[in-house]
């Protein structure tokens, strides 16, 4: 789906200020309520906004080592190895690969300690053939989609990219 300038602004403004009503944000755009809520509704329906929920971060909760595993599994065994990993509270996003793996999922664990526990709790179910973990040491560039949406709104406007 394109977004112009418009709807990148939207964004931004909501991504700064989630709690923001539609009123408020359609007046500091300088746009019509209808015009704002309505490309709310647009982006939100084409799946380009997925949420307004709050942006937890799993350290502030107990939670300060982050790891990513590769996981190679059995033929014919996904399925239920997406269950089983949907199950484990520790399972922040699973991400089917091409390359050395078949899965790559970002884990999250109280200590080093805990992230033992957390690989076995993993990789315990048959499914699981071959793991391999990488500890984060650092994250500085964090999730981020802001840049890519200015640079979608300018690539639909004909801007320069």
């Amino acid at each position: 789906m394109a977004i112009d300038e418009l709807d990148a602004r939207l964004i931004e403004l909501f991504a700064r200020e989630p709690r923001i009503g539609v009123l408020e944000a359609s007046r500091r755009l300088g746009v019509a309520r209808g015009t704002a809520q309505a490309r709310l509704e647009k982006l939100r329906s084409g799946g380009v906004i997925r949420g307004f929920g709050p942006d937890v971060d799993p350290a502030a909760i107990g939670f300060p080592v982050t790891a990513f595993a590769t996981l190679e599994i059995k033929q014919g065994q996904g399925e239920e190895v997406r269950r089983h990993l949907a199950a484990v509270p520790e399972v922040l996003e699973l991400h089917t690969i091409t390359g050395q793996g078949d899965m790559l999922c970002r884990l999250v664990a109280r200590s080093n300690e805990d992230l033992q526990r957390v690989i076995d709790t993993v990789v315990g179910f048959g499914g699981i053939v071959r793991s391999s973990t990488a500890i984060v040491m650092e994250n500085p560039v964090p999730l981020r989609v802001l840049p890519l949406v200015r640079h979608a709104a300018r690539m639909s406007s004909g801007g320069v990219s």
